[in-house]
């Protein structure tokens, strides 16, 4: 949409577009809805509460329906509903009440959202939001482009390349090592979101059950919370303020961001190996790299992945600083700061897309990075001067400093000082046999 305020909603609407069923506005809805039906059906199963008896099949069938029938249209009425109520939970139990108006059960509304305060809604709804969104999109999603990290770790395991420290030349490694590195950072955050729990709470307005007990003293609540809270997927947290604390969203969110740091970092060196010419990219027809420079193909999925991520990384940041901070037993800065969860996602997903359809355009120039190597001769002085230490030559690091500290070096130069060496002939055969683009340890082997 041209008028979109935000760009997730406007220019990359397209590219995020599945995170809307389950961080938009009408999932959030729906997900209450969800939530206030399946206690009401809980409660029916409790024994001690007679006033509501068992559930006949037809009873649960028609709430059964209201759920699988939710769509954006029965949205929008609970929407309409708050204009009145100017709450939004609130506007969710009349919603569902009119829905039951005629039923059998019309005899039974006011145990829908029995003895409930809103953030018992609220917290589970945004447990099974975030747990749903994360195993169905964000997930998958990363595990996506952890594969294509990973095919050019393998794809390239062999190809020498120089390595910069400092940014300066130094120890040989391979393009496929320095891929795998990441693979392995990446894969590391995946596996620590895979172990996350999703908290959930429903325990009244300040965690004691209070309003449970003054009607169904003789109801086991925190059984039945317990019960309930497992059976939606969720994992119970039974010491809670009015409010779940929100710790495991942090830890969430934390999670994500530092996935996303790493993607940062693989955009960042990937956009100086193209800046250096080791990697080229694939042209694609009709694109157009510069407005005025016709030759230029720009890295510009690297660079939309990275600024992007930095958004995100920055949403999340606050939510994961934030969410955890409550004063006393309950106050509203949660949220209105939750509900950009979906903007952090969708910052999170564009940046992956986007790195994933940089890696796909990417040409190794092994021309170039050959070429690097073997201007780069003077490298040979670490395993030169460490072979000379292995036989107790004295002096051996500064000698091969005065030999090619600040000097230009080449391949005669260093064989040359080796065969002045007086050290075995079978390593010094080995130095003389050895070039930059043979010297990579064991990083074709990693």
């Amino acid at each position: 949409m041209i008028t979109a305020l935000s760009p997730l909603d406007g220019r990359y609407g397209s590219k995020v577009s599945e995170l809307s069923e389950y961080y938009s506005e009408a999932a959030l809805i729906k997900y209450r809805v969800i939530v206030e039906i399946e206690f009401f059906k809980a409660l029916a199963m409790e024994p001690g509460i007679k006033e509501l008896p068992k559930l006949s099949a037809k009873e649960t069938a028609l709430l059964d329906k209201i759920i699988a029938n939710f769509d954006e249209k029965e949205a929008q009425k609970v929407k309409d509903i708050e204009k009145t109520t100017n709450h939004d939970v609130k506007a969710v139990e009349y919603y569902i009440k009119d829905k039951l108006k005629g039923s059998s059960l019309k005899k039974h509304l006011e145990f829908v959202h029995f003895a409930c305060t809103s953030e018992d809604i609220n917290n589970l709804a945004y447990g099974l939001m975030l747990s749903e969104g994360v195993q169905n999109i964000v997930l998958p999603t990363m595990e996506e482009l952890l594969a294509e990290v990973k095919g050019l770790a393998k794809k390239w395991k062999k190809t020498p390349l120089l390595s910069l420290t400092h940014g300066q030349p130094a120890t040989p490694t391979t393009v496929g090592k320095e891929f795998l590195i990441y693979e392995k950072r990446l894969e590391r955050q995946i596996k620590m979101l895979k172990k996350q729990e999703y908290l959930g709470k429903i325990n009244g307005a300040t965690g004691n059950f209070n309003a449970h007990i003054s009607a169904y003293p003789k109801v086991n609540w925190p059984k039945l919370s317990e019960s309930f809270i497992k059976k939606l997927g969720l994992t119970p947290n039974k010491y809670t303020y009015q409010i779940e604390p929100h710790d495991y969203q942090s830890e969430l969110y934390d999670t994500v961001a530092r996935f996303n740091t790493v993607l940062i970092d693989l955009n960042r060196d990937i956009w100086a190996y193209i800046s250096r010419g080791v990697f080229k990219q694939k042209v694609i027809k009709g694109e157009v790299g510069s407005s005025t420079m016709p030759h230029k193909v720009n890295p510009i999925d690297f660079e939309n992945s990275e600024g992007n991520l930095g958004l995100a990384n920055a949403v999340l940041r606050h939510l994961s600083e934030k969410l955890p901070i409550s004063r006393l037993q309950r106050d509203l800065t949660d949220s209105t700061v939750q509900r950009n969860i979906g903007t952090s996602f969708g910052y999170s997903l564009l940046g992956y897309k986007s790195t994933m359809k940089g890696l796909s355009k990417l040409e190794l120039n092994k021309a170039i990075a050959e070429k690097e190597l073997d201007e780069n001769w003077a490298l040979l002085a670490e395993p030169i001067q460490t072979v000379m230490r292995k036989h107790g030559v004295p002096n051996a690091y500064e000698k091969l400093k005065e030999l090619t500290r600040g000097k230009s070096i080449d391949q005669k130069s260093v064989q040359a000082f080796v065969e002045t060496l007086k050290i075995p002939k079978e390593d010094k055969d080995a130095l003389l046999k050895l070039t930059p683009a043979k010297y990579i340890g064991l990083a074709d082997k990693m």
